[in-house]
């Protein structure tokens, strides 16, 4: 058996959207869909939120989640995952009587990932030589070939697209949507980074890849969730 665990970080601070963690978000906290999700899967070994938040704990606890009480000095607006992931794995060590195998970060900011993307992301890890597995999406419209940048006023071609090419003739380029990334716990210790170098993917339709940055994506989130019959 592969012991996997998932973590869902929440800290109460927040740069975009003020206690984004914690929003209602079609009718219930937004933290509460990747506890939902984390609860089905029949994948995950145990789940956990890690946050320095007590009012975030309480409504995770309530939600069914357990704690794992990080501390405020990995938890500022430029506190990066690897060092998140490396406590919560030191706590686990203490907790558990068996190894962990991998960690499965699930980002509260993607709600409408599914306990079946979970699911088949860890099989999809499992059956393979990978040590890290990310979800993406195939852009369309934002592929770089499309894309530019502003150099003293003008247009620079980010990337070179082919003259007269249409948008389904260019090569299918995809984007990290923030929603599962599963790291094997060795890499965490030995390469002190949450990503190693056998990285595969697991593809999610752009219709589950909203990753909540700002107000906007916030208020689409809600739209989408509101109308949802499953909450």
């Amino acid at each position: 058996m592969v012991n996997s665990i998932g973590i869902i970080p929440a800290r109460g601070g927040s740069v975009g959207v003020k206690r984004k963690n914690i929003r209602i978000v079609g009718g219930i906290p937004l933290i509460n869909y990747s506890i939902k999700a984390a609860k089905k899967s029949e994948y995950l070994t145990d789940f956990f939120v890690s946050t320095e938040d007590q009012y975030i704990a309480d409504i995770a606890r309530e939600a069914g989640a357990k704690i794992i009480d990080r501390p405020k000095e990995i938890a500022e607006n430029d506190t990066p995952m690897f060092p998140i992931l490396l406590h919560a794995m030191d706590y686990l060590n203490e907790l558990f009587d068996y190894s962990i195998d991998q960690l499965v970060l699930l980002q509260p900011t993607t709600p409408l990932r599914t306990e079946d993307d979970i699911d088949k992301s860890i099989k999809t890890i499992n059956t393979s030589n990978a040590d890290t597995l990310i979800s993406v999406y195939e852009v369309e419209d934002t592929h770089p070939s499309r894309m530019y940048t502003i150099v003293k006023n003008r247009l620079i071609p980010y990337a070179e697209e082919p003259r007269g090419s249409l948008r389904q003739d260019l090569p299918s380029v995809f984007h990290r949507n923030g929603a599962i990334y599963i790291v094997k716990t060795g890499i965490l210790v030995n390469k002190k980074s949450i990503i190693g170098d056998k990285i595969i993917p697991y593809v999610m339709p752009r219709s589950r890849s909203i990753n909540i940055d700002d107000e906007y994506d916030l208020q689409v989130a809600d739209l989408l969730l509101s109308d949802s019959k499953d909450l």
